[in-house]
């Protein structure tokens, strides 16, 4: 039987309530606004009637010329240019420097026929701001950006935030403005992480992001290889080779000779990748290879990691303050065999010294979470739990795998383990925890975060403290999601060995998705801790997984948001599980996978003389970066609904699906990603 609605809606307001609210001054402009533009093709003479009385009774509110510019819109847009010429004209001597109505009242007297007059008009707005030349315009964006740098680095990010927002809108195409400010409003979870504007749009934004800030936003792993394609193109170019010899293999296989490896990055220090590295550095068998560390970071570290690396290397050697040419000719001198990117795109990563091709092979490993996408990058070392077969595609770098692609330290300094009390957390009730970095949680995340609080009275949410605003800001949304904002604690800042130490007292690590934990799942496994994950389809968010089933803990690794919403719960309602489960990690922790370091260290030597056989034989790969430009097209429009998690076939066909449809407009040259031969034919 059919049902008849009855709305509720109120109704819209009169003609005579609304000059009512106008003489009395209690109408605000967007009601206004909204009356006129209701009205404009229906009613014209309505809508000039609300918009004459309130010019009448509103002549000292600050914003008034900007009701006389609405005002001439909605003439001219009725035919009235006469009206709307004597509109644009007020509008103009309240507001003299207002661009958009001396763009408007040219266009007036030229669809007038009045052409110089139109052109006197404009010419009067562009000698008004003659001061703005490109120069000064360039020096301004630069300005705010340097600005926005050192706020930024001093930890003051909502100032950065401010100040970089004021770059961008100045010159949206310039990119480097919106990097440091999508990354800013990461850190400070700030959801949504992009808010276009009136002169910024959402594209550009997203053609803004860097491909390591990117991986927090997206699990896109074929956008994120595009992006980071287009990322090198802008910032690595194609520098000036013509000074640099073609470097060549050398014939050493049989020989007796060493491979000499050469480990580029900034990261050589007292830092999460340091610690990585220094065990396998100090394993290496120094009978069949060399090793020479290039350091890109401060030079005046000196510190305990360093002093290790040091101890066990052959050659050290600081870059910070050669030029990137330079650098590279140094590196060509050394003749280094197998040069490892361990920077990839992120912090004070040096990519143009490896465009320079100092050496003949290059590989990225360890340090970024994906594909350089780059024309000299050939090889990426990662393992077969982030990147399985079927999803070599994502790369452009030949993929070799070793068991687990994240080497840990097992000499690292672990403190006694405090109580609850003195770690800041309440002594009964489940503690869930995340040391993850503030840019790895998103809005998403959060949210599953929450649920789980809810369904686990006393639990608590222990986190990393991003700082005061940020802390803050959690606390309000786990109010405003039911949770009450003291089960949200902060773990403060601390001394490695103390922070290894603490980590151990809480009861389940949640990971982060679509950015997961990669040192820090491997330092609370180390001590302990279950890391519970779910795995997607980019590097980033299926290197914790891998680190989970090199513990040897799989039952940790749930299938989907909602499993792991659900496993979360469960083992909080079911102790006895999560103790077994930390049972076996204690049981199996030496055998594991995860500390076989010096199986790590002989399985790289096997790739270095893999790959250096490969270019005996004239085989170095030739990466592939075919159609990067249309897969980045596609993936904006994918990109830009922010789609949380996706399964790999349903990923794929929103691919296909575009990709059929651009095919039919313009051909598309084969590709070995998802364009290939044999998929176009199958889609007809």
């Amino acid at each position: 039987m059919a049902r008849t609605e009855t709305s509720s809606a109120p109704a819209a307001p009169s003609l005579a309530g609304m000059l009512e609210l106008a003489r009395t001054q209690r109408l605000n402009l967007m009601d206004l606004f909204q009356f006129a533009e209701r009205h404009a093709a229906t009613n014209r003479s309505e809508a000039a009637d609300l918009y004459k009385a309130w010019i009448a009774y509103n002549d000292a509110h600050p914003l008034l010329h900007l009701v006389y510019f609405n005002y001439a819109v909605m003439l001219r847009q009725t035919g009235d240019v006469t009206g709307s010429i004597h509109a644009l004209r007020a509008c103009l001597k309240i507001e003299p420097q207002f661009g958009q109505a001396h763009i408007n009242l040219g266009r007036a007297y030229e669809d007038s026929g009045l052409a110089m007059q139109a052109v006197q008009q404009w010419r009067s707005f562009a000698e008004m701001t003659a001061e703005s030349t490109a120069d000064r315009v360039m020096h301004r964006l630069m300005t705010l950006q340097h600005i926005g740098r050192v706020m930024e680095n001093a930890g003051l990010l909502e100032d950065a935030e401010t100040t970089l927002w004021q770059a961008i809108e100045l010159r949206p195409d310039k990119t480097e403005a919106g990097q440091h400010w999508s990354a800013i409003r990461q850190r400070q979870c700030k959801w949504p992480i992009l808010t276009p504007s009136d002169h910024v749009s959402r594209r550009q934004l997203i053609d803004a992001m860097s491909p390591l800030s990117l991986g927090s936003y997206s699990d896109d792993p074929i956008f994120q290889l595009a992006n980071a394609h287009r990322y090198c193109l802008s910032f690595v170019g194609r520098p000036d080779t013509s000074g640099f010899p073609v470097k060549t293999v050398k014939k050493k296989t049989g020989t007796g000779q060493r491979l000499r490896i050469g480990y580029v990055s900034s990261d050589l220090r007292d830092h999460a990748v340091g610690f990585a590295l220094r065990e396998v550095l100090e394993l290496h068998d120094k009978d069949s290879v060399e090793i020479y560390a290039y350091y890109l970071g401060e030079p005046a570290a000196n510190d305990a990691t360093q002093a290790r690396m040091k101890a066990v290397i052959d050659g050290w050697r600081d870059l910070a303050n050669l030029s990137d040419a330079d650098a590279a000719r140094l590196i060509a001198a050394d003749d280094i065999d197998i040069l490892v990117d361990v920077n990839g795109y992120t912090k004070q990563a040096r990519t143009k010294i490896f465009a320079y091709r100092p050496a003949p092979v290059i590989v990225n490993f360890c340090g970024y979470p994906g594909s350089m996408g780059s024309p000299f990058h050939q090889y990426m070392i990662t393992d077969g739990h982030i990147v399985p077969p079927e999803n070599e595609i994502y790369y452009s770098e030949k993929v070799l795998r070793i068991a687990c692609c994240q080497p840990i330290d097992r000499k690292r300094v672990i403190d006694d383990k405090p109580s609850r009390k003195e770690a800041g957390l309440p002594e009964d009730g489940f503690v869930f925890a995340c040391f993850n970095g503030m840019q790895k949680i998103t809005e998403s995340t959060f949210a599953d975060w929450m649920k789980i609080l809810t369904a686990v009275p006393k639990s608590v949410l222990w986190l990393l403290t991003g700082n005061d605003a940020v802390d803050a800001r959690l606390k309000q949304l786990a109010e405003k999601a039911g949770v009450s904002p003291e089960r949200i604690v902060f773990a403060p800042k601390a001394p490695n060995a103390k922070h290894l130490a603490r980590i151990a007292v809480a009861d389940l690590f949640l990971d982060t998705f679509p950015y997961g934990a990669h040192s820090t799942a491997g330092d609370a496994l180390t001590v302990g801790l279950p890391v519970l994950t779910f795995a997607g389809k980019s590097f980033a968010a299926r290197f914790c997984h891998s680190i989970v089933h090199a513990a040897d803990v799989p039952e940790l690794i749930c299938r989907n948001p909602q499993d792991y919403v659900e496993k979360a719960i469960g083992y909080a309602s079911d102790p006895k599980s999560l103790k077994a489960i930390r049972d076996a990690l204690w049981a199996g922790r030496e055998t594991s996978v995860l500390r076989d370091i010096p199986g790590t260290a002989g399985q790289l030597e096997q790739l270095y003389w893999q790959m250096q056989a490969e270019g005996e034989r004239s085989e170095t790969p030739v990466p592939d970066l075919r159609n990067l430009d249309l897969y980045y097209e596609i993936g904006t429009e994918l990109v830009d609904n922010n789609i949380v998690y996706q399964d790999e076939e349903t990923y794929r066909r929103q691919y296909m699906a575009k990709l059929k449809t651009w095919n039919a407009y313009a051909p598309i040259p084969h590709d070995e990603r998802l364009w290939t031969v044999e998929a176009s034919q199958a889609e007809g």
